[in-house]
C-alpha cells in the first residue's frame, strides 16, 4: 500500500541536492522577504507600499495556523493507529458517513495530508462513503479551521458556523451520492478495491500480524518513523512529518497571497463592483479562484475575508467550503484514491453543491 514515491523520499534527501519542494519552499521565502523590503525599496510608490503591507498581513496572520495545522498532522501520522479509526466505523453507510464526516474534530488533518491518511483506511476496509466524507469534511470541520477562520474574520463567529456546517452537510450528502452511484470495486483503484474486499463489512483483522499497528503506526509514510522507539524519538519524527507538511504548501500560500493582494491592489474596485452585483456569478468566480490557488484550509480564511467589501459573503463562503474539498493538487492527489473516471464527477457534485449553498446563503439574506 505504499507508494513507490513514498518509499523513494528518504533517499531523495540523501542526494545533497535541493528536491523541487525545498526549490519551491525556497522562491516563496525569498519571495515574501522581498515583498517585506519592498517599502524600502521603494518609498515614494503607493501601490508598492500598499501591496507590501497587505500581503504581509495575510502570510503573518496565516502562518501560525499553518504550522499548527501541520504539526497536529505530524502527530496523527506517527501516534494514531489508523485500525483504531477504522474499527469506530459503524456498518450503516449514513451513520459511518456522519461520523467520519466529524473525525476532524478530533483528528484535524489538512488535505495536503488527508489524501494518504484515507488511502490506507480505505484499504483496511472503511466503508466508502465514510471514506469520501472524512476525505472531503477532514480539513475543514475541524477546530483549528474553525479558529482560524473566526481569527480571519475579527471574531465573528457567524463565518465559523456557516463554513463548518455547510462543509459537514456537503461532505456527508457528496459521500452518499457517490456510495450509490459506484459500487466499491469501480471506485477506488484496484489495489485499494482489492484490499478493501478482504475487509468488507466485517473489518476482520485477525489475520495481520497483531504487532503490524505499532510498528506502521498506520501511516505508511516509507520513513521509517514507524519504527523509532520511545517518545522523544516518536515526537522527532512527527515534526519531520509537519515540516514534510510545511514546506510542501507554505509556496501555495504565498502564492495565494500574493494573487489576493494584486487583485485589491491592482484590479478597479468597480470590476468587483460589477461582480458582486450578481451573486452567483461572484461565487462562481470565487470558486474557480479557490480551486486554481491550492491553498491550506488552516490560512485560506486570511485570504477568503480579504476579499470583504469586494465580493458577497456567500462568495467568500463558497471560497472557503469548495476549497479543503477539491482544488488542483487535490486533482492530482485523487487520481491516487480514485479511479480517473470517477474523479470529474466528485468534484462536479461537490461543485453544484456548493453553489446550492451559495444561492441558499443569498435567500436566506446571511451575511456579515
Amino acid at each position: 500500500m505504499i507508494s513507490p514515491r513514498n518509499k523513494s523520499a528518504p533517499a531523495a534527501r540523501d542526494t545533497g541536492g535541493p528536491s523541487p519542494t525545498d526549490a519551491m519552499a525556497g522562491i516563496a521565502l525569498a519571495f515574501v522577504g522581498a515583498a517585506f523590503l519592498l517599502p524600502f525599496l521603494a518609498p515614494d510608490n503607493e501601490t508598492v507600499r500598499n501591496f507590501s503591507v497587505i500581503f504581509s498581513s495575510i502570510i503573518l496572520e496565516a502562518m501560525p495556523f499553518m504550522l499548527l495545522g501541520t504539526l497536529i498532522g505530524g502527530l496523527i501520522e506517527v501516534f494514531v493507529s489508523r485500525e483504531r479509526m477504522d474499527s469506530l466505523s459503524p456498518n450503516n453507510s449514513l451513520a459511518s458517513a456522519c461520523l467520519a464526516a466529524g473525525m476532524g474534530v478530533i483528528f484535524p488533518v489538512c488535505e495536503c495530508a488527508i489524501v494518504p491518511v484515507v488511502r490506507r483506511l480505505a484499504g483496511k476496509g472503511l466503508p466508502a462513503a465514510a471514506a469520501i466524507a472524512y476525505l472531503l469534511a477532514g480539513p475543514m470541520v475541524n477546530p483549528v479551521v474553525g479558529f482560524s477562520t473566526a481569527m480571519a474574520y475579527n471574531l465573528d463567529w457567524r463565518p465559523v458556523v456557516v463554513r463548518l456546517g455547510f462543509g459537514y452537510v456537503i461532505a456527508v450528502g457528496v459521500a452518499l451520492l457517490m456510495e450509490r452511484f459506484f459500487a466499491r470495486s469501480s471506485l477506488f483503484v484496484p489495489e485499494i478495491a482489492g484490499a478493501t474486499s478482504r475487509h468488507a463489512h466485517g473489518h476482520d483483522h485477525s489475520h495481520e500480524p497483531p504487532k503490524e499497528p505499532q510498528h506502521d503506526h498506520g501511516h505508511g509514510c516509507g520513513c521509517g518513523c514507524g519504527k523509532t522507539q520511545g517518545t522523544a524519538g516518536k515526537m522527532v519524527a512527527a515534526c519531520n512529518h509537519a515540516l514534510d507538511d510545511f514546506m510542501a504548501t507554505a509556496p501555495f500560500l504565498v502564492a495565494g497571497a500574493a494573487l489576493a493582494t494584486v487583485a485589491q491592489v491592482c484590479l478597479e474596485r468597480r470590476l468587483f463592483v460589477d461582480l458582486a452585483s450578481s451573486p452567483l456569478a461572484s461565487s462562481a468566480v470565487m470558486m474557480l479562484l479557490a480551486v486554481l490557488l491550492n491553498l491550506c484550509s488552516e490560512a485560506d480564511a486570511f485570504i477568503a475575508a480579504s476579499f470583504q467589501g469586494l465580493v458577497p459573503f456567500s462568495a467568500q463562503m463558497a471560497f472557503l467550503v469548495i476549497g479543503p474539498m477539491f482544488d488542483i493538487k487535490l486533482l492530482l492527489m485523487y487520481r491516487n484514491l480514485f479511479k480517473a473516471r470517477e474523479i470529474p464527477l466528485l468534484a462536479a457534485l461537490v461543485s453544484i453543491a456548493v453553489l446550492l449553498m451559495s444561492a441558499l446563503l443569498e435567500v436566506l439574506g446571511v451575511g456579515i
